[in-house]
């Protein structure tokens, strides 16, 4: 049991005894604590603290500790007059398709956490057990004692830092042309506010991270739906939405894509870029999944960004799945005019991160082990990723899977004809089992009869292998 632990229980031993004193009445001394709960001199001042913060006790300097007053709960009021206040503008707006839309169930069923009886293999991030917990303990504590930890950071990120995501990036870019911010949702949510004006229309694939579409619904826009193959989104159908649409803004998951796996070939990369330059749109390349290439994976194409001398494209190079949820921090690059704008729109955002999480990031990154950490996750996401596929296969059936991606870490995975979501998704959670309906991922809130499966937020591999079988008696027509 670790100290938190046991200064928690200790709390609320403590807690239950002094909830039956009258107010004012001293407790035992903390010497007295140690010796009835046979507890060190450090887990009871950690516990006592606890108290403290909850209002039940007080310290009176030279007198000793005593039972306070139970703190006061104000009773609820009438707040019903805030659904009327928070509906939208009324029609005039809703005729402009200006409305923005702050609801994101799907977004926020991504970071839902499972008890400990259910094998999660919704979650998108990395099961500890995957984590460099390592090298992010020791960048943590380097970056505590810079002395520029605490000192104000510049609005557009460490220069080292930048200089760093600069080179990872690759394509010439420059310290000048990097833009830190929190994180993959976030750098999205600044990019779409930057580049587009509420009413737009913005290009989605189809059907794509939830995460986009909130974000879109957000920033007042109105998401449109593209198309996807094997090589990704569909050229000639973006060229025919762009042109229908006058669509400013299109995003695009070069590699691995959430949810279908597909990667961009080289060769669809330079139509699509050739496509947005000729209607005057941007590309948002949303790169979440570059260093999640498995072990076996043949070489991705570079980032659209790197052959885009004229500013099309507007990258974004996240490190959080590749260390850990709480690391939220990632790139925005750009060339041009552009920056200015994402600049602004972040700083009115969140002015800046905060140094030390971006000093961490900076540790992490060039720590000696950094590489070794991206090779061991790339071997372990493969072991993953064929134990899964193996018991897709063997629950779902052998044309469950349109795609077999060597990277990102899920599987798109269809359902028998005479199933959809909305009944599996229930059905297996209460099999002990958790995993994502595909209508969070379409564009349009229709059914997709797809179910998405990620193998790295559960313990293990065989976690992965029996979870996934344990959905076949689910599957059986009735």
């Amino acid at each position: 049991m670790s100290d938190s632990s046991s200064s928690r229980l200790l709390a609320e031993s403590i807690a239950q005894e002094i909830a039956l004193l009258p107010e004012g009445t001293r407790i035992a001394t903390h010497r007295e604590l140690v010796r009835r709960f046979a507890a060190s001199g450090t887990t009871v001042s950690a516990a006592l603290a606890l108290l403290a913060q909850r209002g039940l006790i007080a310290a009176r300097p030279g007198a000793g500790t005593y039972r306070t007053a139970a703190r006061p709960v104000a009773r609820a009021g009438d707040t019903s007059w805030q659904e009327a206040a928070l509906d939208p503008a009324g029609a005039e707006a809703a005729s402009l398709g200006a409305l923005r839309d702050f609801q994101a169930p799907a977004l926020l069923q991504t970071l839902s956490t499972s008890g400990p009886d259910i094998v999660d293999l919704n979650g998108g991030y990395l099961h500890p057990g995957l984590q460099p917990l390592r090298t992010l303990a020791t960048a943590m504590a380097r970056a505590a004692r810079r002395t520029e930890a605490w000192d104000r950071p510049p609005a557009g990120g460490l220069p080292e830092l930048r200089d760093w995501f600069a080179a990872d990036i690759g394509g010439g870019l420059g310290r000048h042309d990097i833009l830190v911010c929190a994180a993959g949702q976030s750098a999205l949510a600044i990019a779409l506010r930057a580049l587009a004006q509420p009413g737009d229309p913005v290009l989605l694939e189809s059907p794509t991270y939830p995460g986009a579409i909130a974000a879109s619904h957000a920033a007042g826009l109105r998401p449109v739906p593209v198309p996807m193959d094997a090589d990704g989104l569909r050229s000639d159908h973006l060229d025919r939405a762009l042109a229908r649409t006058r669509a400013r803004v299109i995003i695009v998951q070069p590699l691995f894509q959430n949810p279908t796996g597909a990667s961009v070939s080289a060769a669809r990369q330079e139509e699509i870029r050739a496509i947005a330059r000729r209607h005057g749109a941007f590309v948002i390349e949303d790169d979440f999944a570059r260093h999640m290439a498995h072990a076996d994976a043949s070489a991705a194409p570079p980032p659209m960004v790197a052959d885009d001398p004229d500013g099309s494209v507007v990258h974004i190079r996240s490190l959080t799945k590749v260390t850990s949820p709480n690391l939220r921090v990632a790139a925005i690059a750009a060339r041009g005019p552009v920056l200015a704008r994402l600049r602004s729109a972040h700083v009115i955002d969140t002015l800046f991160v905060p140094a030390p999480l971006q000093l961490t990031a900076l540790e992490v990154v060039t720590a000696p082990g950094w590489r070794r950490a991206l090779t061991a996750l790339s071997v372990a996401l493969a072991h993953r990723r064929e134990v899964a596929t193996e018991a897709v296969l063997a629950a779902f059936g052998d044309h469950a899977l349109a795609l077999r991606p060597r990277g990102g870490y899920h599987l798109w995975v269809s359902l028998p004809a005479h199933l959809d979501e909305h009944q599996l998704v229930p059905a297996a959670l209460a099999t002990g089992v958790a995993i994502t309906p595909g209508t969070n991922y379409s564009v349009t809130g229709d059914s997709l009869r797809h179910v998405r499966l990620s193998y790295v937020a559960a313990p293990s591999a065989s976690d992965v292998d029996d979870a996934i079988r344990r959905l076949a008696p689910l599957l059986i027509e009735r």
